[in-house]
């Protein structure tokens, strides 16, 4: 026997071993790879189903802002008898701000877009109760204000509490 014989004898027995072991590499590869991705499947649709809630929890919260800055939730909720237009005042812009500061976190769980229109009712809401304040007397009773504001929101097609709520209902609607 020579040199060539042994190389052939070896080459014999290492062949079929590769092709053995390139066939179970890649079966085990495929195998891994689809575990990994059936794992991964199911830790988002345990994180969705965690998530879910809270973001359904963030909304709910967000649409309840919209509703009782509106003005006319606000006089309801607000204006006492006997109160002047400028206690009135004071108090329904400190109801806006320290409402949206306490819902300021829900933004983490909106879009962008919607979290922007919330913001702008806020400050569109603040806008339009001092410019009701200011075509009243200080000294006049609360009720001159409801009624100035009450006037104002009659002469906007759409408030921007409105805009607000209806995107984000339309959100909620398409993300759930």
């Amino acid at each position: 026997m020579n040199w060539l014989d042994s190389v052939l004898e070896i080459l014999k027995y290492t062949i079929p071993i590769a092709v053995v072991f390139a066939f179970i590499y890649f079966i085990l590869n495929n195998y891994l790879e689809e575990n990994f991705k059936l794992r991964s499947l199911d830790l988002k649709l345990q994180n969705q189903q965690s998530i879910t809630p809270v973001r359904m929890q963030a909304y709910e919260r967000v649409v309840v802002y919209l509703e009782r800055i509106a003005v006319s939730n606000m006089i309801m909720r607000i204006h006492k008898t006997g109160m002047s237009s400028k206690l009135l005042h004071a108090e329904m812009i400190k109801s806006i701000r320290s409402e949206y500061d306490h819902n300021i976190a829900q933004q983490i769980y909106m879009s962008n877009a919607a979290w922007e229109l919330v913001k702008s009712a806020k400050e569109e809401m603040i806008k339009l109760v001092n410019t009701a304040a200011h075509k009243v007397n200080d000294n006049a009773d609360g009720v001159e204000l409801c009624k100035v504001l009450l006037d104002v929101t009659m002469n906007v097609e759409k408030l921007p509490t409105q805009i607000a709520l209806d995107y984000v209902k339309k959100e909620i609607r398409q993300s759930f």
